[in-house]
């Protein structure tokens, strides 16, 4: 699969360029996905159709997605309230509602990073067309695989993940608590899946297109 990225100034024509990379190469006969952060459907009012939280088909061979940030952001929240019940008894924190939260700051690009995932593994789609945001934006987003697998590695780092099965005999030892155990099955599925953002990002298929505004 090729995976097309398209970044540029903000005000540049990105959403256009990315949504007339996919409608031509989709003409061609090539399975096309194109992917957009953005909270306003500006993808779809190019393409003609309203696009969203689930992928849609917009034309022959033609996928548009903008995923749901929101959702994802609720669905991993509320996972985590399940993991840490015991916790949030003893502490005697309430928990909080799905209708409570609202995404934090930079849930858009992470929700995109997930669906460029799993775009990549789904092998449905020969071509990937990313709206990506504004390049310095776009150049933090690329990054930040690796940045968060770094301080995962920091936090818990293989040596302690190594002596789990030490886990209760050490926390004694230490006389201080030590992590639980579906903190390190966490933190290994989350090093998984930015592994996987990363390989795609990396992959010689993979290219990124500048889009500029006409000027000296």
């Amino acid at each position: 699969m090729r995976t097309l990225l398209i970044t540029g100034p903000g005000g540049s024509g990105r959403t256009t360029v990315a949504a007339a990379t996919a409608l031509a190469a989709a003409r061609d006969g090539v399975r096309t996905l194109v992917l957009s952060a953005d909270r306003t459907d500006t993808l779809g009012a190019v393409l003609g159709a309203a696009t969203g939280a689930e992928p849609v088909a917009v034309a022959p061979d033609l996928t548009a997605w903008r995923p749901d940030a929101a959702a994802g952001f609720r669905a991993d929240l509320a996972a985590f309230q399940d993991r840490a019940a015991n916790v949030l008894d003893l502490l005697g924190a309430a928990r909080l509602d799905a209708e409570e939260l609202t995404p934090l700051p930079g849930a858009e690009e992470l929700a995109l990073l997930r669906a460029l995932r799993d775009a990549a593994l789904s092998e449905r789609f020969d071509l990937l067309v990313v709206d990506l945001p504004p390049a310095p934006q776009a150049l933090a987003l690329l990054a930040l695989p690796a940045e968060l697998r770094r301080y995962l590695r920091r936090l818990l780092p293989p040596e302690r993940q190594a002596a789990r099965a030490l886990r209760p005999v050490l926390g004694r030892l230490a006389g201080v608590p030590m992590p639980a155990e579906w903190l390190y099955e966490t933190a290994a599925r989350w090093d998984v899946e930015l592994a996987a953002v990363e390989a795609v990002v990396a992959d010689p298929g993979t290219a990124v297109r500048l889009v500029a505004e006409p000027g000296p």
